[in-house]
């Protein structure tokens, strides 16, 4: 079995981890949280980000920070966080989860490579978190694309 390194945690915003997803709703009705735009109605953005050539990718607490930073430029409400990452090859695999959905990374330190998925319903921007994790990692190269999930006829 390998040595990972030790866990990151978030306190949540709502509920308590483990609490009943109950526990996390309120009495006021909601929205039912789909995107309109450009005449089209979706359930949310879901952007596939590549990194190249990247830096960070085995630094726990960096990541931490680009996860709540892209979360909070998009405009999301970060509920909870875990990250965990392993001994033998310094990756990191962990995901944010949010209100709106959530980001997740997955980084390969020993290739300078990090695969990372934006997913956003609702009124948060999720191309606003692309230029945080520009910033926080400085790849060499980076691809997204944008996929609209639910769309509806």
């Amino acid at each position: 079995m390998e040595n990972a390194r030790p866990n990151v945690n978030a306190k949540p915003a709502t509920a308590p981890l483990g609490a009943p997803a109950r526990a996390a709703r309120t009495s006021a009705p909601m929205a039912d949280r789909f995107v309109e735009r450009d005449g089209l109605r979706f359930a949310g953005t879901h952007l596939i980000v590549d990194l190249w050539d990247a830096c960070e990718l085995d630094d726990l607490l960096a990541v931490e920070a680009a996860l709540r930073s892209a979360a909070q430029a998009a405009g999301a409400t970060l509920l909870s966080l875990k990250l965990h990452g392993f001994a033998s090859t310094g990756g990191i695999t962990g995901v944010a989860i949010l209100a709106e959905s959530h980001i997740s990374i997955h980084t390969w330190p020993e290739c300078s490579y990090a695969a990372v998925d934006v997913f956003m319903c609702g009124e948060a921007k999720p191309a606003r978190a692309i230029e945080v994790l520009r910033r926080a990692f400085q790849p060499g190269r980076m691809t997204v694309v944008e996929h609209k999930r639910g769309l509806m006829p």
